[in-house]
């Protein structure tokens, strides 16, 4: 409820019993029970009631039971006019009620949809209807006219206290909502982020491993097309085989990494290098911990690049080096370029490798840079710390 606008509604969240204690809904049932049952007991206790007022009396209490219900529902529905309607019929009935000669339930009904009204209707029809019930009530009510007006005023902050109260529940009812929403909105985001994590490791695991073992493979074709002799070829399926076994492992190390059981940085290179002929490990600075997607672009990247010299530029020597900058890990990949070219081999492949180990960098808030290096190629990544 905007404060000063006469013709908002109070929330339907304040409008219902949602975020009402078990303590509360007790109490007001218990209230109702026995309002109910001092009418009850009034109208049964009363002296000088005709027969014909005693038969009614019944009727009218299931009716303002009734009214009083529909009340609840209309006004938590954001319906004007048939609540309007009803608090009018409730007004009738105390009139009624006041005629026949039963003054202490018409004084419960007056004051009842005073309050009800403050509570549960816009301000502009609220206090109209307010008025209404308490001249009523003053007219019913033979006390002097202090009293009646100090009643009445009490009726009336009762019931703008109640109506508050409720806006104040509704209002943490909604932030409740919020918060539950965004919570549930943040476990999908950091779902999907952990998928695409995993689809990044797989498509990396599996572009590597591939992407060598057709090196060797598109070698074997190439030598058994000139028809070389069977060693070469062997040494060819052999050499895919190794891959194979290679893409297992590190298939293994992607799903270690995914369960944070990761092996140093350091300790992993230094395999990868001991795997590559000519290849190079100069590790500077202190060793910081990294993140598991620091660590796992740090890896894919080196494992691409050395993938990338055996395809593009065999028999170079590489240089790899690590260095722990101040905020920053990077890694430095630098080839001297093919010693043993084969063209049918260079022109093979050409997969997006390297675009995607930029768009890791790149997620991680680093760079990755490629390009030529005197004879050779130069491949330089940086990601935070």
């Amino acid at each position: 409820m905007i404060r000063g606008n006469w013709t908002e509604w109070p929330s339907r969240e304040a409008l219902s019993r949602e975020g009402v204690t078990r303590a509360r809904r007790m109490l007001a049932r218990t209230v109702r029970v026995v309002v109910v049952a001092v009418l009850v007991w009034t109208a049964v206790t009363q002296r000088d009631i005709s027969d014909q007022a005693l038969i009614l009396a019944p009727v009218l209490l299931i009716a303002c039971v009734a009214a009083a219900w529909a009340f609840f529902r209309t006004t938590l529905e954001h319906r004007l006019w048939p609540s309007l309607g009803l608090l009018a019929f409730l007004v009738a009935v105390a009139v009624l009620a006041q005629w026949a000669g039963f003054i202490g339930p018409a004084i419960v009904l007056w004051c009842g949809c005073a309050v009800s009204a403050l509570e549960r209707l816009p301000l502009a029809a609220s206090v109209p209807a307010t008025a209404v019930a308490l001249t009523g009530f003053a007219v019913v009510n033979d006390d002097a006219w202090l009293t009646t007006a100090v009643v009445a005023i009490g009726l009336c902050l009762s019931g703008y206290v109640l109506r508050l109260d409720a806006e104040a529940r509704g209002s943490a009812q909604r932030a409740l909502a919020q918060e539950r929403a965004a919570r549930a909105a943040e476990a999908e985001s950091a779902a999907l982020a952990e998928r695409s994590r995993i689809a990044r490791e797989i498509h990396d695991v599996l572009a590597h491993s591939l992407s060598a073992q057709l090196v060797h493979l598109e070698a074997a074709r190439l030598l058994i097309e000139r028809g070389a002799d069977r060693d070469q070829i062997l040494e060819r399926v052999v050499a895919a085989r190794g891959m194979a076994r290679d893409g297992l492992d590190e298939t293994r190390q992607a799903l270690s990494a995914l369960r944070g059981e990761m092996t140093p940085l350091e300790d992993f290179l230094r395999e990868l290098v001991a795997s590559s002929d000519g290849a190079t490990l100069t590790v500077g600075g202190g060793r910081r911990p990294l993140s598991v997607e620091a660590s796992q672009t740090v890896r894919r990247v080196a494992q691409e690049a050395l993938t990338n010299v055996r395809k593009h530029a065999p028999g170079a020597k590489t240089d790899i080096r690590l260095d722990y900058g101040s905020g920053e890990v990077a890694l430095e990949v630098r080839d001297s370029g093919a010693s043993r070219p084969h063209e049918e081999l260079t022109v093979s492949g050409g997969g997006y490798g390297l675009l995607g180990m930029k768009e890791r960098a790149e997620l991680l808030g680093g760079t990755l840079e490629v390009g030529p290096y005197e004879e050779g190629f130069v491949v330089k990544l940086k990601v935070p710390v």
